[in-house]
């Protein structure tokens, strides 16, 4: 595995260029971005309805993006607010909310750190893939920890992975390509995954090839050349025991996982509940 990162603090300033650069192309990994922010944000929904009650929620999306999520659950009634480690996906996650007539609260921030009282949420989501990033143990924890803190007793934690287990037995190198678009605007999405000896983590490189005319953010299909865009991050394949034995350990309770066929989104989702202090 190309150890280039330079230590975690270099890993996570990677993070936050990777999705500074993916920022305005983000949509692009999708066919139909708005129709699958409406289906998580159905999905989670339920979820949510389901162990709370009917009520909205305060809910803290703490891996934001560029609002997939967050702008999902404020659709449904809940009371979104929206952080990510990249400034510049925050602020595209606020302008897609505002475009929508949504008040979605974004800001630039680390989720090892939460800039948020103690108790201050019903609802923590980390969400597509997000805490993998994090290549420790102890980085884990600390994130963790932070959900927990902001949750208030009772409250619920959502996070969302990877298959990992059915990964990790494969270790694929690369994934196949998405569309997004068609005719001369189509533009193609894929992956490669460079992984390391113990399977326990994986460099990827993401390619985007767009119309070098498009312009991205309008979805202005005008054909003509190519333009190659390649972002590299790297994440660790937690397998569901690990992710529930962290989460058990930073303080939550019944740490379960459903998986998409049960809870209709499109990753292993895993629930849990803060523990209430003694």
């Amino acid at each position: 595995m190309n150890d280039s990162n330079g230590g975690e603090d270099g890993n996570n300033a990677s993070v936050a260029r990777f999705y500074d650069q993916l920022a305005a192309d983000y949509h692009l990994i999708y066919d139909d971005w708005d129709g699958s922010t409406e289906r998580q944000g159905r999905a989670l929904d339920t979820v949510i309805r389901s162990a709370l009650g009917p009520e909205p929620a305060m809910v803290l999306d703490c891996a934001c993006g560029i609002g997939t999520q967050a702008v999902g659950l404020a659709l449904r009634g809940h009371r979104v607010t929206g952080t990510d480690i990249s400034p510049a996906t925050a602020a595209r996650a606020g302008r897609e909310a505002a475009r929508r007539g949504l008040e979605v609260p974004v800001q630039a921030a680390d989720m090892r750190a939460l800039p948020f009282g103690d108790g201050s949420f019903d609802v923590v989501v980390c969400a597509d893939n997000s805490l993998p990033h994090l290549l420790t143990d102890d980085d884990l924890l600390t994130a963790l920890g932070e959900m927990r803190r902001v949750l208030r007793d009772g409250g619920l934690l959502l996070i969302s992975t990877r298959p990992y287990d059915q990964i990790r037995a494969s270790r694929p190198v690369s994934t196949a390509p998405q569309l997004h678009g068609s005719g001369a605007g189509r533009t193609v999405t894929f992956q490669l995954w460079d992984w390391s000896e113990d399977g326990e983590r994986y460099d990827l490189e993401h390619f985007q090839l767009i119309p070098a005319d498009a312009d991205a953010d309008a979805g202005d299909d005008t054909g003509g050349d190519w333009r190659v865009e390649v972002r590299r991050t790297t994440y660790r394949a937690l397998t569901e025991m690990q992710l529930a034995a962290l989460v058990t350990d930073a303080g939550f309770d019944g740490p379960a996982w459903r998986q998409p066929e049960d809870s209709g989104f499109f990753q292993p989702l895993l629930t849990a509940r803060r523990r209430a202090a003694p």
